[in-house]
């Protein structure tokens, strides 16, 4: 299940609003893999066992074959800071971790804070009219990272950074359950160095002061506002996030997960362009079955029909959700529509160049 950060999805584009599509989609696959954006929601969150939290750069890497996804038993999790955060707001997070570990028993081992404040910078791409951003100094994170893993073996890191305050009238429209997430295009650059160059699971947090409390506020955007941090949904998503492996014998070995166990796959109708969409819908081997759901629009325009990607196309998750059943019980999803099958066609063997090559005509 893919819902692309910081796009101003429908569902899916503000505060874990796609998690009860998981919940449900998880009842009727023995696996579920998706990412950070569709299963955080600041201080909610909801185990689920069957379910694997792929970070956003690795679900790309494992959709195009390159790598593999171990199921843990648990991961050593890290926390980076941002040099950058004030006292008073480290403190938040910090109390935040120590009730993950103690109320929870999560696996945060220890915490780093980095040498030189990361400086976020966010804005929105004009060409694309999605969020996105970066980090003034990378170097402060990937050091802090490499700290944590050589001395406290941690394999795999939560990152807090210190986010711009934004004034009230440039989130209201987020608030109020429409426009774009400002802050996820930014998060997912930062998870996606992290990943990119440690090839271990990351999502990160972001850190601001509290916004002035509104009575006008959109269920879709309210878990973001019952608390100081979002980071209990980041901690607990990576004490069972899988591992990332490349793609060789010793992954196979180890009984990894791999593109070509995908069945299914479900994206909004307008977001097919990303690369682990690309590659799935590309794959030349157990493609999987291309879901596309309509009333899940986005800022972008990139659709099935633009990128000449073949989808079955659905109205809503509803819809989504019963054609993932009826493919996972070997039963053709048009079969249980309408007038949607039409008569057997008949193969006709015509000799070319010595070889035998089919022709397909209608019954009638």
């Amino acid at each position: 299940m893919i819902v692309p950060t910081g796009v101003g999805a429908s569902i899916g584009g503000f505060a874990g609003d796609a998690l009860p599509v998981a919940r449900a989609l998880s009842t009727v696959v023995d696996c579920l893999i998706t990412h950070p954006n569709v299963l955080n929601a600041a201080m909610l969150y909801w185990p689920m066992p069957n379910v694997l939290y792929v970070e956003g750069y690795a679900l790309d890497r494992f959709a195009e074959g390159l790598w593999a996804l171990q199921p843990v038993h648990q991961n050593k999790v890290g926390l980076v800071l941002d040099g950058g955060i004030e006292e008073e707001l480290r403190i938040h997070h910090l109390q935040v971790a120590d009730a993950t570990r103690a109320s929870l028993g999560l696996p945060v081992l220890e915490y780093i804070v980095t040498d030189t404040p990361l400086e976020v910078e966010k804005w929105v791409d004009s060409k694309t009219g999605q969020s996105t951003g970066r980090i003034k100094h990378p170097g402060a994170l990937l050091r802090a990272v490499q700290t944590l893993i050589n001395r406290s073996q941690v394999n795999a890191v939560a990152v807090v950074g210190r986010f711009p305050d934004d004034d009230v009238e440039d989130v209201d429209d987020y608030r109020q359950g429409v426009g774009i997430d400002l802050l996820a295009g930014v998060e997912a650059v930062i998870s996606h160095l992290v990943v990119k160059e440690f090839q271990i699971p990351c999502a990160h947090a972001p850190a601001m002061l509290p916004l002035l409390l509104t009575e006008d506020l959109c269920p879709k955007s309210a878990a973001e506002e019952i608390g100081y941090t979002f980071l209990p949904c980041v901690l607990t998503g990576l004490s069972k996030a899988p591992q990332y492996l490349v793609k060789d014998s010793q992954s196979l070995e180890k009984g990894c997960l791999l593109a070509s166990d995908v069945d299914s796959v479900v994206l909004p109708i307008n977001a097919c362009a990303g690369d682990g969409a690309l590659a799935f819908a590309r794959s030349k081997i157990n493609k999987p079955l291309i879901i596309t759901v309509e009333e899940n629009e986005t800022v972008l325009d990139d659709t099935p029909d633009k990128l000449g990607i073949e989808t079955v196309k659905v109205a809503n998750y509803w819809e989504a959700i019963g054609v993932i059943a009826a493919h996972k019980a070997g039963i053709n999803p048009h079969s249980l529509r309408r007038n949607r099958i039409g008569n057997i066609k008949r193969t006709f063997a015509i000799p070319a160049n010595g070889f035998a090559v089919s022709s397909a005509t209608q019954m009638t």
